[in-house]
């Protein structure tokens, strides 16, 4: 895993200073076809690179909407594959909205994974196994276990997060489902380092 962190300190949500005790993680998608992470995180500070409409997420409330996830899965400006921090692990993010039974952002992390065409293999396996490695890095912090790992559909089915699609539509795609995904973070919890 490859782990920066450049936080959003113009953000609204990163102003509001709230906390969490974190239980879990949410994975998300971007839903749209654009890979790097300058796209959603600036400014640029050399690995990026330059984003020509400065619409990152360093701003009070980017694209107009309150949103804000823990951090980013994408390329680097060089076309490597790493995550980048934007809020303090233990801030409450504005990633998932809420349901019926209340909200996900009271309890879990989230990120983003920054989607491409969804046809790029390369690209998905790069960016699957830097998502598992930053679950499992979460949850030795945490101490959560892989069973505390769900995405933002599963969030919605259990009644605390928005309904959307995320990120089971793109592993569809591979043959995998969030099982597998949570069978590989197990795996490498249970693995000494």
């Amino acid at each position: 895993m490859r782990l920066y962190q450049l936080y959003v300190t113009q953000n609204e949500c990163y102003k509001s200073g709230r906390t969490i005790a974190p239980q879990g993680i949410m994975v998300h998608s971007t839903g749209a076809n654009n890979p790097k992470l300058s796209r959603y995180v600036g400014p640029d500070d050399g690995r990026l690179g330059k984003n020509p409409y400065n619409n990152h997420w360093n701003q009070l409330r980017p694209d107009g909407r309150q949103i804000c996830c823990h951090a980013f899965v994408g390329k680097l400006a060089d076309g490597t594959v790493a995550t980048y921090q934007i809020l303090p692990w233990t801030m409450r993010g504005w990633h998932c909205a809420s349901g019926p039974k209340g909200s996900g952002n009271n309890t879990l992390i989230g990120f983003e994974v920054c989607e491409d065409g969804l046809t790029d293999r390369a690209y998905f396996e790069a960016v699957y196994r830097e998502s598992v490695e930053l679950c499992i890095h979460l949850c030795k912090l945490f101490h959560c276990g892989a069973d505390t790992v769900i995405d933002h559909a599963e969030g919605y089915k259990k009644g605390i997060a928005s309904n959307h699609a995320d990120i089971s539509h793109w592993l569809r795609r591979y043959g995998l489902t969030m099982e597998d995904f949570r069978t590989a973070v197990a795996k490498g919890l249970a693995e000494k380092i």
